[in-house]
């Protein structure tokens, strides 16, 4: 229980943020990334929202929308998380990155109504501003440089999430498909739920979550960070975080293994790895580390996984 001073404290943080936003304070603008931090949750929520009604009056966006992120992704309060999503929605095109998880949020049913509603209302309103800064920017090809229309802006972005002219989209396209085809080609083995896995490392891990009661997607794609669009192995979409088995040892492999894993790191994502020498111990690595998550793995008598 607070005591009185506690209590005190909270309410001076509170109307603090509250006045930050109402004032429409840019000069504070760091006091509030302080108070996104805040073990008050009240404080939370309300710079949260101060955080909103500054969006277009001048402060960092990037810096804004990446202390807002995590707020609406993983706060313990729910209504916290809520005000965070408003906030974000009001950054309009500034806060396109956060839209897979934002979609996410959306789409997820362990989440509250009105999480869903809210961040279904975000994803709307920041993909139709991300559409009028694109129609009003001009464009030019990643790979040629190139001036693009407005059609082939719109096409490469749809596809590949990046600009690229008519013909290098081509181009791009069929080296994607052929990469794509030697993906499915290499999905070879069967999980007891009907996944079609890539290695007998991710079958284990597909049929422990299962065993687990863990929902999951396999070879997903997901715009993770700026233009890059990566697959992860498994995404919980419930605990929101990734599993990734890391099976080979070439260096061509450890090198894309090591930029993924940046990427990762750099949004502020929950990665698992799991290497070929954790697999004797799979279910002790995979509990303890979603334990660390706040999630813990019920006991099931179908733990053991085959071999």
């Amino acid at each position: 229980m607070k005591n009185s001073m506690d209590r005190q404290l909270e309410k001076r943080l509170s109307d603090r943020a509250v006045a930050i936003g109402r004032e429409g304070n840019v000069t504070a603008f760091g006091e509030l990334l302080e108070l996104l931090r805040s073990s008050s949750a009240n404080a939370r929520r309300l710079a949260a929202s101060a955080l909103g009604k500054l969006a277009w009056m001048g402060v960092d966006q990037a810096v804004a929308v990446a202390a807002l992120v995590p707020v609406a992704r993983r706060d313990p309060h729910t209504q916290t998380r809520q005000y965070a999503i408003k906030a974000l929605k009001a950054y309009g095109a500034a806060a396109r990155d956060s839209l897979s998880d934002l979609r996410d949020m959306a789409a997820n049913p362990a989440e509250k109504a009105y999480i869903r509603r809210d961040a279904t209302a975000a994803v709307a309103f920041i993909e139709e501003a991300v559409r009028v800064a694109a129609d009003a920017a001009e464009h030019r090809c990643q790979r040629c440089n190139a001036r693009v229309s407005a059609n082939e802006f719109a096409r490469s972005n749809q596809a590949f999430q990046r600009v690229f002219c008519d013909r290098c989209f081509d181009e791009v396209f069929l080296e994607r498909r052929n990469f794509e085809m030697q993906v499915e080609l290499n999905k070879t083995i069967e999980a007891h739920d009907g996944t079609v896995v890539q290695s007998e490392g991710e079958r284990r891990i597909a049929e422990w979550l299962t065993n687990h009661g863990i929902a999951y997607r396999y070879d997903a794609k997901f715009r993770i960070i700026g233009e890059f669009q990566i697959r992860p192995d498994f995404y919980l979409p419930e605990l929101d975080a990734y599993i990734e088995y890391w099976g080979l040892d070439t260096p061509q492999y450890k090198m894309s293994m090591y930029k993924k894993q940046t990427l990762y790191q750099q949004e502020g994502k929950r990665l698992i790895s799991v290497y070929p020498a954790d697999l004797p111990g799979l279910g002790g690595l995979l509990t303890a580390k979603l334990r660390m998550f706040g999630y813990v793995v019920g006991i099931d008598e179908r733990s053991e996984v085959s071999r």
